[in-house]
């Protein structure tokens, strides 16, 4: 693996102006093919072998022309002094309905007055709006028509709120991005020293990022990739295009400073820093990939269209980075040494990676401890974990949507911003009117729901449809087990017809279950199999073993951060005023997929260092210090590069993106800085030799990968370390 990859290094670097026009070229008729194609389909939020969604297509089937999923809004009014049922405010609620029933993607408007929809102390009032395409497909105008009508309907004596998912979200586009490309900027402009090289960094992860999405867009419709796919992409694509060109080009410095000519410096660093990309990537791929086991086409979408962005960053790091390498020339200098400050005997003072190194090599066991029991405390929290899909109460106080909750929830209840709809399906020759008549009657003399609507039938009889308003809030654990009651068997009993429950709250319900059940198989997936590659790449079964604990340690202190703060409200007024709730059920299986492959990015890079120093003769507490000589600085920037990236998501108004944001960085960070740069080498130094072995049995069936280049029997001799891969002989420190 290195030999082959070392080749493609020189021939990339030799060859530059080829390999970077073919580059140019792949991004043009990606580019070309992105603008011919179709319109990306609107998003498949089908959930297949839910109930939710078995209700969906009754109702599709049940009532023709009814999209049952179409876009609806729901506008709130509030008088400010008197009643809505004021002949001014009724005057100007009259005007805003028949405005929102202009729109020709409306499908029909329910007045308030003529639905009863007033609260009980007549302040507030409001009408549900329901459209005729799904909020994925809806235009542009009649977005903009909807928040035009309601900031027209405003005045000091009205207050107009509006809910749903049909409001403008008026997303903040690319600003997330820009803010972590800056700080990116700024992280390699200090660990490089060089603007060019720092901006060549820069650039190839642009480029590869440009790459992935418009490959996404130009294969949208043949592969049926919905239009948010391009989102997870962009996150992880531009994260780690520019972790793994931070890692080429500082080898090739590096190579540079030990005075290997250029060519071969190119060479060695795609043949060294570069097989450990390889591995990085794969097992990034791997777990994105496996997303396809929790069973949700949308997440199945998403995962793989970013291992594909993966895949391209992993390709322009072996070629694109070394021809542009070879491009710049002399314009890219040698890493120079920083000023040391020297010691009281006038010897250099060495930097703090290499310090930290040498302290945790001679207190193992207090650093293991420490750093496990830091993060047992920040893993607490996640024992308490509550998972759901938070709708507009989740949103700040800032937007239309959040404030439309509160005023339903104080006029009306919290129930009705999440009510759920039964549909009653009897034979041809039932009667579904009357079976929804005897279900309602049941479900009205429970404690936990607030109200019951009347039954609606289909024009055949056999379907019926009845809305039932929870007296707990959508995304709540009470409402969550009130599903449950509702689809138990005996609801059914001597109704003579099938009962489903579904709308929005039910199949949020259904996901947050189906993510669930997913997590540990996902969790086994993804680990089992980087279990396997690490082996292979380390021909170890303790280190493969201590990287998949630690990444488990990291997962948890991240989930614990992440309850802490959205679940127990500890940063509520930070976060926008966001209502603490049920933590974003996506988030621990992307969580788990996204941080493992990250986490394994700095196992992959930190150990190969500390191993490829073993190989070439260094004790293992020697390997250790050399390893954090040559990849601590790096993998700091990497890491502080990566956290500020999802850090820009928690300025988003959307609280599935700031709950992934913050967990992915917190996750980074405890797992950059607690597991790999205190718990591996700790590990590392206790262990000692038997950390690099593998049981001759298994032996026979491993292959060997040589991806640092080491001697080919993988073994190094037993005496006292002589040989230093890098730094000057005085920086070693004694062996075991």
């Amino acid at each position: 693996m290195a030999t082959f990859l070392s080749g493609l290094g020189r021939f990339s670097f030799s060859r530059n102006r080829l390999v970077v026009s073919l580059w140019v070229v792949l991004l043009l008729g990606a580019g070309v093919l992105a603008g011919r194609a179709p319109a990306a389909p609107p998003d498949d939020f089908s959930m297949p072998g839910t109930e939710a969604q078995q209700a969906y297509d009754l109702l599709e089937e049940g009532f023709p022309g009814l999209h049952a999923q179409g876009a609806t809004a729901r506008v709130v009014f509030r008088a400010e002094r008197g009643k809505v049922t004021d002949p001014g405010a009724r005057g100007a609620i009259g005007l805003a309905v028949r405005a929102l029933g202009d729109d020709p993607q409306v499908g029909r408007v329910i007045d308030p007055f003529t639905a009863g929809s007033v609260s009980p102390d007549g302040s507030t009032a409001y009408a549900q709006v329901s459209y005729r395409v799904p909020a994925a497909e809806l235009p542009e105008g009649s977005r903009s028509a909807l928040r035009d009508t309601v900031e027209q309907a405003a005045s000091p004596e009205l207050t107009v709120e509006a809910g749903g998912n049909a409001v403008d979200t008026r997303a903040a586009g690319h600003t997330a991005e820009a803010v972590g490309l800056a700080v990116a900027a700024v992280v390699l402009v200090l660990t490089f020293g060089s603007l060019l090289a720092a901006g060549l960094t820069l650039l190839t992860a642009v480029l590869g990022v440009g790459i992935g999405a418009l490959a996404i867009r130009a294969l949208a419709e043949p592969l049926g990739l919905g239009s948010t796919t391009t989102g997870l992409a962009v996150m992880i694509g531009l994260a780690v295009g520019i972790d793994y060109a931070l890692f080429v080009v500082s080898r090739y410095r590096a190579e540079l400073a030990h005075g290997r000519g250029r060519a071969e410096a190119a060479g060695h660093a795609v043949g060294t820093a570069g097989s450990a990309v390889v591995f990085a990537g794969l097992t990034v791929v791997i777990a994105l990939a496996g997303l396809w086991v929790v069973g949700i086409p949308l997440l199945t979408q998403m995962g793989l269209a970013a291992a594909g962005t993966v895949v391209v960053a992993v390709l322009i790091a072996l070629t694109l980075v070394p021809a542009l390498l070879g491009l710049c020339g002399r314009r890219i200098p040698p890493s120079r040494p920083r000023h040391r400050r020297r010691t009281a005997d006038g010897a250099p003072r060495q930097d703090l990676g290499v310090r930290w190194a040498r302290f945790v090599v001679r207190r193992p066991l207090a650093v293991l401890l420490g750093a496990t029991a830091l993060l047992g405390v920040v893993a607490v929290p996640a024992a308490s974990l509550e998972t759901g899909l938070p709708g507009d109460e989740g949103k700040p106080l800032s937007t239309t949507q959040r404030r439309a909750y509160d005023l339903i929830a104080e006029g009306f209840g919290p129930g009705f911003n999440g009510p759920l709809t039964v549909v009653v399906r009897t034979g041809a020759d039932g009667d579904a009117e009357e079976a929804a008549r005897r279900v309602a009657g049941r479900i009205g003399g429970r404690e936990d729901v607030q109200a019951v609507g009347r039954p609606q039938p289909n024009a055949s009889g056999d379907t019926a449809v009845l809305n039932v308003v929870p007296a707990s809030a959508p995304g709540s654990t009470e409402t969550a087990d009130l599903v449950r009651a509702l689809r138990a068997p005996d609801l059914a009993r001597d109704s003579g017809a099938a009962v489903l429950v579904t709308g929005p709250t039910a199949m949020n319900a259904d996901v947050a279950q189906k993510l669930s059940d997913a997590l540990v198989p996902y969790l086994a997936l993804v680990v089992g199999l980087a279990f396997v590659l690490l082996i292979a790449v380390f021909r170890s079964l303790l280190v493969p073993l201590k990287a998949a604990l630690g990444f488990l340690l990291s997962v948890l202190a991240g989930l614990g951060a992440v309850v802490a703060v959205f679940q127990w409200g500890w940063l509520g007024p930070v976060l926008g005023g966001a209502e603490p709730g049920p933590v974003v059920s996506i988030t621990p299986v992307f969580m788990v997929g996204v941080v493992f492959g990250l986490a394994m990015d700095y196992e992959v890079f930190l150990v190969t260092r500390i191993h490829e120093a073993y190989l070439h003769g260094q004790s293992p507490k020697d390997a250790v210090v050399s390893g954090f000589r040559q990849s601590a600085r790096v993998v700091t920037a990497a890491a502080v590069i990566m956290i500020s990236v999802f850090a820009a998501f928690l300025g988003s108004e959307e609280q599935i993106l700031r709950t992934i944001g913050f967990g992915l960085g917190a996750a980074v960070l405890l797992d950059a800085f607690a597991v790999r740069m205190a718990l591996v080498p700790a590990v590392l130094a206790l262990l000692g030799r038997r950390a690099w072995r593998l049981p001759r049995w298994l032996d026979r069936f491993v292959p060997r990968l040589d991806i640092e280049g080491g001697p080919p029997t993988g073994a190094p001799h037993d005496g006292p370390a002589e040989v230093s891969v890098s730094g000057p002989a005085a920086d070693r420190v004694p062996g075991n």
